[in-house]
This record gives structure tokens, sequence and C-alpha cells, in this order.
């Protein structure tokens, strides 16, 4: 190790070099911040460079895997809160509640480009930092609200604070993919990715027993303790983040290829598609709880952890099936498959059969799993196959504008999920009768189905006809 003194980059918020190895050329600077990070040297990578992208990569899935959980804390929280107490003149309507469901879903897509950008501003380790840290928002503000039964603009402002946990998904996902080469990028995206939607299922089944302590009687849960047990793990998040994650000066959002992306229609067919996955399975993990306490109360919600846990593991057979036969392939089926889980949960509710309810919606999370991932593979074939430079230089332009339609997509898709939970309450507000005195979510069951037999139409026509523009590629 030789000490040297260099000037400053142009990066105001990385401090002057103090330490370089000149054996592999990485420079570190006070902060955490690395010099000449590059993953594709293999002698860099042996040396040095594994073990630290890998320990950025396990505290990374810690940071986001507590992102998701308050996430999806509401979804867990809202089918307690009449127990609670939310009774009388402090009742909540459906419509309310399917409102506090939605809420983290719609301010945490709209977060997603501005957090994957603030990677590159402020340093993955500094945003990692603080986005544990603005966990303690939506949290803390859970504890206060709930403990002072307050009213529903209060509630519905605490539910939007939980839209940071949904953005941590885009600046986790922004930095790690600066850490890994090529050849290793895609596993470790997806370790990211699905320990970070593990979280969810992780909330959905650790508060229905967290609750149950200190509650004042056996039948009204302590749903403040749903909010104080994310207050230490936050901080231990932000703790080990700034002890043990590192700043890459190299990291860089390149906007341009985000404005490119913009400009292309199959940026936007695709993140149609990816609403139809993405988007079901944010959607359907927020309601999932709600729908099985509202449809067979007597089954409690120890089970609705299910869903949220195989539409995460299903995740990364989805890339690897399409990395086989195709992603366009793996899509069609995977939507289809969906509308046979939809229809299932239609029977289900029709004739009262809770086991048929379960299997029908755990079959969807799977498939939405499935989807996420094979999408995830075809919009980099997309926009190589249609690159019109096959130079190097094409190609490699073709390359940063597929990550820059990823981010588009992404965030797009996940606006699904503020969908969903409004589609189930528009249709049990306009079907209530003698027979459903709550309405029912039938119909718009019906409408996810068509949804979805239509997403597999134009999968099919723009990427597996044969005839059609990309129908001879193997997308």
């Amino acid at each position: 190790m030789v000490t040297t003194t260099t000037e400053p980059t142009d990066l105001a918020l990385a401090p002057p070099v103090d330490t370089v190895d000149t054996a592999d050329g990485l420079a570190r600077r006070p902060g955490r911040w690395l010099d000449g990070w590059d993953p594709e040297d293999p002698a860099q990578w042996v040396a040095h460079g594994r073990s630290i992208a890998r320990r950025n990569l396990g505290l990374s899935v810690l940071a986001e895997f507590l992102g998701f959980g308050v996430f999806a804390l509401w979804g867990i929280v809202v089918p307690q809160l009449a127990a609670f107490g939310y009774v009388g003149t402090n009742a909540l309507t459906d419509s309310q509640q399917f409102w506090l469901l939605s809420m983290p879903v719609l301010v945490g897509s709209a977060l997603r480009i501005p957090y994957s950008f603030a990677v590159p501003r402020f340093g993955g380790r500094n945003w990692t930092i603080m986005s544990a840290l603005l966990l303690l928002a939506p949290t803390l503000g859970l504890v206060v609200a709930l403990e002072n039964l307050a009213p529903f603009p209060v509630l519905l402002l605490v539910a939007a604070l939980a839209g940071f946990g949904g953005g941590n998904f885009a600046s986790s996902m922004t930095n790690i993919s600066f850490f890994f080469p090529a050849a290793r990028k895609g596993a470790a995206l997806g370790l990211n990715a699905a320990g970070g939607n593990l979280g969810t299922a992780a909330v959905q089944f650790v508060v229905p027993f967290v609750v149950v302590w200190g509650a004042a009687t056996a039948t009204a849960p302590n749903l403040p303790a749903a909010g104080w047990i994310f207050v230490p793990a936050a901080l231990l998040a932000a703790l080990l983040a700034w002890r043990f994650m590192d700043n890459l000066t190299m990291a860089a959002n390149d906007g341009r290829s985000m404005r490119r992306a913009t400009r292309l229609p199959h940026t936007w067919l695709l993140s149609l598609l990816y609403i139809g996955t993405f988007g079901s399975f944010i959607g359907f993990a927020g309601v999932f709880p709600k729908l099985l306490h509202d449809a067979f109360p007597a089954e409690g919600l120890k089970l609705a952890f299910l869903g949220a846990l195989v539409g995460s593991l299903s995740r990364p057979l989805g890339g690897i099936a399409a990395d086989r036969v195709g992603g366009w392939v793996v899509t069609v089926v995977s939507f289809l498959a969906m509308a046979v889980g939809a229809g299932g949960a239609v029977i289900a509710l029709r004739t009262n059969d809770f086991g048929l309810f379960m299997v029908s919606f755990c079959w969807l999370f799977v498939f939405t799993g499935v989807g996420n991932g094979s999408i995830y593979r075809m919009i980099p074939a997309v926009f190589d196959v249609t690159a019109t430079d096959r130079s190097p230089a094409g190609r490699a332009t073709a390359v940063r504008t597929a990550g820059g339609a990823i981010g588009i997509v992404g965030a797009i898709g996940a606006f699904g999920g503020f969908l969903v939970p409004q589609g189930f309450a528009l249709s049990k507000s306009h079907t209530i009768d003698a027979a459903h005195p709550a309405g029912t979510i039938v119909p718009a069951l019906l409408v996810i189905l068509g949804v979805y037999l239509l997403m597999a139409a134009i999968t099919w026509a723009a990427y597996g006809r044969k005839g059609s523009a990309l129908g001879s590629h193997r997308i």
C-alpha cells in the first residue's frame, strides 16, 4: 500500500484521495468512497472486488428487506383496525381502507426514479444510510397515529410515508448494479430483488404474532407494536451501512439513456406488460390480508404471508426459464396462468371455498413472480435486437438504453399496485345488495382475468407472432 495525494475529482461529495492500492488501482477516500472501481478487471475482482461487492450486496439486501417490510406494513395493519378500536364514529369505510392500502404504492412508485438518481448523486452507502433512517418516519408515525386513534386524513398521510420503503427497491437495485461484472450482475440483482421482496412476506408473517404482545385483550391487537419493531431494525441497518458499505465515484446514472428510452415505443409496451405482472404482485400483496379477512374471517390472517412468499421465491424462476425458451413465451404462459388463478378465486368466492381461494391466489402470486423475471429478461433482448447500429458502439448504446428503460418500466409497472386495490374498492362499492351487504370483489377479478388474457395476446402479437417485426428473434 502506497500513500499518495491527488487532486479531488469533480464529485463535490468525494473528498481528496488519501490512499491508493497500487496492486489493483483502487483508491479509498474518507467517507468510504472508492476510486478506480472496475468489476470487469479480473485482477481487481479477485484481489478485492469480489469481497467488497458481496459485502455491499448483503447489506443492501438487509436495507431493502426492511424497506419492503415498511412498504407492506399497512396491508397487515388495515384488517385489524376495527379490532384495535376504529369502531363507531371512528370506523373506516371499505373505500377508506383500500385508500390506506393504495397510498404507499402510489408514493413508492413515484419515488422510484428519483431514488435511482440519488445513488450516483450522494453515493450508494450514503443513500442507503439515509433511506434506512427515512423508514423511521412511517414507522414512528404509525405508532403515534394509532396510539391517538388519529382520524382518516392523518392515517392516510402516515400511509403515504410508507412509500419511502417502496423507493428503496430502485436505489438498492441501482447501487448493486455498479458493484458486479456483467457476467454476475443478473444473479446479484436477482438475489437483491428476491431478498427485498421477501420483506413483504416477513411482515405479514411476523406482525400478527407481534401485535398480540401487550394487547389489552385477547381480541384487541396492540397495533402500535407493528411500528415499534422496525425502529431498532432501521437504526441497525443504517449503522451497518455506515460502517461497512462503500460509495463508488465511478457510479453514474446516464440520464440521456433514460431520455432515449422514453422515445421508443417498446419502453411503453413493456411498461404496460409489467403493470400486469409486478403491479399485480404489489397490489395483491397489499390487499391479500384484507381480502382474506373479509371473505374468510374465521381463518384469520396467519396465512396471508404465503402469497408474497411464493411470489418472491418464484421471481428468479422466470428469468431462468426465459433464458432457456425465450422471455415472451414465459410471459405469455404467466399471463394465461394468472387468468386461471383469477378464475379460481372467483369460483372460490361464489362457493365460499377457503382452500380453493388460498390455492388460487398462491397460484396467482407464483406467476406474477415468474412474469416479473421474464419481462426483465425481455427488456435488454428487445433493445439489442431493435438497435439499428450494429457496431460495438451502437450495441453499447443499446445496452445503456435498456438500462434507462428498466428504470421507467419498473416505476410505471409499480403503479399497477395502486390500481388493484382501487379496482377492488370500486367493485365492492357498486355491488352492495341483500346477498352481499358489504359488496363483492368478483367483478374486479373478472376484469383482471380479461386484462391478463389481453396482455397475453399483446405479448404474443408484439414479440412472438410469426411475421411480426420481432417474431423471428428470441426475445
